[in-house]
């Protein structure tokens, strides 16, 4: 059932997402500074492009670092990611099949805006 469920994702818009992901990623790959926050969005593109069967967990013991690191990140780059999920979520909505998808595309929101110290796990 995940994997017709994320081939669903994929169809109706989670491409889309995780093709922004990997372009902010690749952008923040340029420079050094920002090396960390491309790391993190190439892990979320691999999490918005087959969502189901996975779980985001709190890493325990991050410092103060990650905290910084994620007032910067919602800043620079994770408004405006949370914005397009729920451009894709609203989009999802209209279609009945969809709207399993747009409750996902929602429970992202959380992770794109304040991604470090969080981890991608898969469900057992």
């Amino acid at each position: 059932m995940r994997t017709f469920l994320n081939i669903l994702w994929v169809v109706l818009g989670g491409w889309l997402l995780a093709l922004e992901y990997l372009l902010i990623g690749l952008f923040s790959c340029i420079f050094i500074v920002t090396i960390p926050a491309g790391v993190a969005c190439f892990r979320m593109s691999r999490y918005a492009l087959w969502p189901f069967g996975r779980d985001v967990v709190a890493k325990p013991g991050v410092g103060g670092g990650s905290t910084a690191m994620n007032v910067v990140w919602f800043i620079v780059a994770g408004l405006w990611l949370a914005v397009g999920h729920v451009i894709v979520a609203l989009a999802q909505a209209l279609t009945i099949v969809g709207i399993m998808n747009a409750v996902v595309s929602i429970k992202m929101i959380p992770v794109t805006c304040f991604p470090f110290g969080k981890e991608i796990v898969k469900q057992p």
